[in-house]
C-alpha cells in the first residue's frame, strides 16, 4: 500500500489567533480559508510540505456531537487536554527561541527526554499542546 498522512486535524476557537500562530509564529502557510454558517476552518502547513496539512477547525461541529459533548470539548480544550501534535524541526533552539520570543504558552523548554529525543512543549491559542522535536 502506499498511504500517506494528508491532514491531522486540531480544534480552534479563536480562527485568528490561531491563524496568527500557525502562519505568523510558526512560519506555516496558509492554505485554505474557509467560511461555513459563522464557523471557518484554516488548512495550514509547512511551505515546503504541501501534502501535508493541519486543519483547524471549530471545536464540537460533527453534527452527531451532543451539547454535552461539545462542552466537554471547550472544557478539555482550556485545559490543553483535548488536542495536540508533533512535529519536527533541525534547529530546536531556534525555534523555541523564536516561540518564547512571540509569547506563546511554553509548556517545556528543550529539555534530553530519557526515551532518547530532545524537545520542547508549547500550547497554541486554543490550548492544543504542541510538542516539537530534535530532527537528527
Amino acid at each position: 500500500m502506499d498511504i500517506t498522512i494528508h491532514s491531522s486535524f486540531l480544534p480552534h476557537n479563536d480562527a485568528e489567533a490561531a491563524l496568527a500562530f500557525y502562519r505568523d509564529t510558526l512560519g506555516f502557510e496558509l492554505r485554505n480559508d474557509v467560511g461555513y454558517e459563522g464557523m471557518r476552518w484554516l488548512t495550514v502547513g509547512p511551505a515546503d510540505q504541501p501534502g501535508v496539512n493541519i486543519v483547524l477547525h471549530p471545536p464540537g461541529v460533527d453534527p452527531g456531537i451532543t451539547d454535552d459533548e461539545r462542552n466537554t470539548i471547550t472544557e478539555m480544550m482550556a485545559k490543553g487536554t483535548y488536542g495536540g501534535i508533533l512535529l519536527a524541526t533541525k534547529d530546536l533552539t531556534g525555534t523555541f527561541e523564536r516561540l518564547q520570543a512571540s509569547e506563546a504558552d511554553v509548556i517545556q523548554e528543550p529539555t534530553d527526554q530519557p526515551y532518547g529525543v530532545r524537545d520542547c512543549a508549547v500550547r497554541d491559542p486554543a490550548g492544543n499542546m504542541i510538542r516539537i522535536q530534535q530532527l537528527r
